[in-house]
């Protein structure tokens, strides 16, 4: 089947696309039949974000999905991730798939769907999400069938907060000071119902769920989002600033200093207190960079993996590895015992039991580690040939140690570079690291763009 049969809110990975021009609810209730007919579930856990438009897609899926014969289990708003601990908790329920209506951090006027099935397991385009497209997009959906499926809520997230408390059950916790921040998203209403649980106080910002995003879409990773999070740690002299998008299944830090803390630096904090929980564990990580977390890793006695980048690939990965955590620089942090899913709660509860158990600042924690592997951060260039300019570089640097896991991998002795090409525009995505020496990460930093911007 042709892929310009294919609706364009189809992506690799999930669905995302303007409302209603791109994703209607005619469109949400085709998409909730042929999930039923590409997977066969017979009951599938249900939620959305807050966005305005998710009530009424969200609706339409379940339509779609009774009119199939699936019952439909209703978490309402909520987080990315508890449908995913549904999807792996509720097995023995009859629960084996899940949909989250939410578009994260894209614009307000998108919207998209993301799905797992029995077991939290990813669905890819690879995997059928692209062959639901096809079904829809040549007028192959299925027809309703007799027996309709039921619906019923579930507004009790006891066994969800109950998982979460878990990876700090043991903790000896300190009563630190949090600043939160929700941008109106969907994390707020879970830190409140995690507090009376906890020693800890929170300063709370933009945190009631509006869907019509009167601070603006929350996406902590644009620089513009971060400096009211800095200011109000500095401000309340917090212990620890965390932000989160708008389905929470990623979360960013500050430190007390209100500093914001790379997401590549977590990885190697969040492997450390992992590995504390499960000495010698297989740890996997993203390519893009690489050193501070492989040292950390191995210091530890743990094993660091390289793995490609993308959530689809890194869950199969830590299924066939069993691998005790994943992490991606870009936030993204997946836990073996969290169904090998990502999760944006479960990571400020182990910097929080790590702080409390070493007694040092997260300043301290990465400061050192900051100093020791200096990062360029992730640069984007447009560019009209991504792959010739990535043989250009590739001829520039002769004689490194080179991998092709994600993009292209350049390592000498003092230096470390990874490009890739981004996945659905003309962009290539430039990370630098060296060992100690900032001015030579500057210089290579430049002598990089420069071949890439031709």
């Amino acid at each position: 089947m042709a892929a310009s049969t294919i609706p364009s809110c189809f992506k690799a990975y999930d669905i995302r696309g303007k409302v209603p021009d791109q994703l209607s609810a005619d469109l949400a209730l085709k998409i909730g039949r042929v999930f039923a007919q590409t997977y066969r579930p017979a009951a599938v856990a249900l939620g959305h974000d807050i966005r305005l438009s998710s009530p009424e897609l969200t609706g339409a899926v379940a339509q779609g999905l009774c009119e199939m014969g699936v019952d439909v289990l209703h978490l309402g708003l909520c987080g990315t991730e508890e449908v995913y601990h549904a999807a792996f908790s509720m097995v023995d329920q009859g629960i084996d798939g899940g949909i989250m209506v939410t578009a994260s951090h894209n614009p307000a006027d998108y919207n998209g769907m993301k799905f797992v099935t029995r077991g939290a397991r990813p669905v890819t385009g690879a995997n059928g999400l692209f062959r639901m497209g096809q079904l829809i997009g040549s007028d192959r959906v299925p027809e309703p069938v007799d027996r309709r499926g039921g619906q019923r809520r579930q507004p009790d997230k006891t066994a969800y907060l109950d998982h979460l408390l878990g990876y700090v059950a043991e903790a000896r916790l300190r009563p630190l000071k949090l600043v939160v921040n929700s941008g109106n998203g969907c994390a707020g209403p879970i830190i409140d119902l995690l507090e009376p649980h906890l020693p800890f106080s929170f300063i709370r910002l933009h945190h009631q769920p509006d869907g019509s995003f009167p601070n603006g879409v929350p996406n902590p990773l644009l620089p513009d989002n971060r400096e009211e999070t800095a200011v109000a740690v500095r401000e309340h002299r917090a212990d620890l600033g965390i932000a989160w998008d708008g389905d929470f299944d990623r979360c960013f830090f500050w430190d007390e200093k209100g500093r914001f803390v790379d997401g590549y630096y977590l990885v190697g904090l969040l492997a450390l207190e992992m590995l504390h929980q499960e000495p010698g564990g297989t740890i996997l990580h993203d390519p893009r960079l690489v050193w501070n977390t492989r040292e950390l890793v191995e210091d530890a006695g743990g094993r660091p993996l390289v793995t490609e980048t993308g959530h689809a690939l890194i869950k199969e990965r830590m299924w066939r590895e069993g691998s005790v955590y994943g992490g991606e620089m870009s936030a993204h942090h997946y836990f073996r015992s969290f169904g090998c899913c990502d999760s944006g709660m479960i990571p400020w509860l182990l910097v929080c039991a790590l702080l409390s158990r070493t007694g040092k600042t997260l300043s301290a924690l990465v400061g050192e580690r900051m100093e020791r592997y200096p990062i360029s951060g992730e640069i984007n260039s447009l560019v009209d040939d991504p792959d010739l300019a990535i043989e250009r570089i590739r001829e520039h640097f002769p004689g490194g140690e080179v991998d092709t896991i994600d993009g292209l991998s350049v390592a000498f002795v003092d230096f470390r570079f990874n490009v890739r090409k981004s996945n659905t525009e003309p962009l290539l995505r430039l990370n630098v690291e060296t060992r100690a020496d900032r001015a030579l990460l500057e210089e290579k930093t430049n002598e990089l763009l420069t071949l890439i911007r031709g």
